[in-house]
């Protein structure tokens, strides 16, 4: 009987050892299909889109690192004189997104053709500074100034980056706030050019114009933003259709309509990393995702992915 007992333990702990094997191994199997999955999300998102918005280049003005967007959980002590630290990826809307399948790209705001080639003063046409509800330049608050909606970069001024790869006010970035007159020239389009190929240069009178096609500023940027709510991965994506239900100032439809899906839960580690690519107008940036799961399992992914590269 005692050898038998002795027998039993035995095989209750190596089954018990087994039985938790068994329960990691699973979690870390969901955890491996959930991490890729929010990857291939980012990736192929990132890869097809025409411009980042989010992270900025380092702002010297500052005593935290803007390239990099970073955040744990639980949180992790935020860098200078930040007041939390948070991880967010923004890039505008690519293409092939039709979400009312009508033919057009939801990002072709005016449907004539080209994309976010007509910019209002508040880039994001949300109403909000910087990307509504997102904390863009990465001290802690998110919206200041909320009455200063054209603040496109949350740097508490407005319009005081236009077009032309020239850092105007010293933060680092490039064209990040750029007025109505997306080029500051003082002409529809840019002066002295056929912006739309119509034969005329320069055409019409408002210098908001930035396409020459008649009208001002009617083709923002649609931000397609990654960011933790808690440790869920959100995916925000604009939609073509009024969300918000509210129709004031400018039609149903603005930057303030869109959808939120999680993409991935249990994270405890996000980062989203600008590089230096040598000055090229292009950007590329690394990623990095960390799942751990109830159980204890734990995995890592990471990639690089240059914005528009599959354009």
């Amino acid at each position: 009987m005692a050898i038998a007992v002795l027998l039993l333990t035995a095989m209750g702990r190596l089954m018990g050892s087994a039985l938790v094997s068994g329960e990691l191994a699973e979690e870390r199997n969901r955890l491996q299909q959930d991490a890729r999955f929010a990857m291939e999300r980012m990736v192929r998102v990132a890869s097809h889109s025409p411009r980042l918005l989010l992270p900025h280049n380092d702002n010297p003005n500052t005593s935290w690192p803007e390239h990099i967007r970073e955040q744990t959980v639980p949180a992790s002590p935020p860098i200078g004189s930040s007041t939390f630290a948070t991880a967010v990826l923004a890039v505008t809307l690519p293409e092939f997104v039709d979400l009312d399948a009508d033919g057009f790209p939801d990002a072709d705001d005016d449907r004539d053709g080209r994309i976010d080639e007509d910019l209002p003063n508040d880039v994001h046409h949300d109403f909000h500074p910087g990307i509504m509800l997102i904390d863009d330049d990465g001290d802690g608050f998110v919206d200041e100034n909320p009455a200063w909606y054209w603040d496109d970069d949350e740097d508490g001024i407005f319009n005081e980056d236009p077009f032309g790869y020239i850092d105007n006010d010293g933060d680092g970035s490039f064209s990040e706030d750029p007025p109505s007159d997306m080029n500051n020239d003082g002409c529809p389009g840019l002066c002295g050019v056929d912006d739309n190929g119509d034969g005329t240069i320069d055409g019409g009178s408002d210098d908001t114009n930035d396409d020459e096609e008649g009208t001002g500023f009617e083709d923002g940027y649609n931000p397609v933003v990654f960011y933790l709510d808690g440790n869920v991965l959100m995916e925000r994506m604009p939609v073509p259709w009024n969300e918000d239900g509210i129709s004031s100032p400018d039609g149903p439809n603005d930057g303030r309509d869109f959808v939120a899906s999680a993409i991935a839960s249990d994270v405890t580690r996000l980062r989203f990393e600008k590089l230096d690519i040598g000055g090229s107008a292009q950007a590329m940036v690394l990623v990095e995702l960390e799942l751990t799961g109830p159980a204890g399992s734990s995995v890592t992914l990471n990639t690089s992915v240059r914005i528009g590269g599959a354009l």
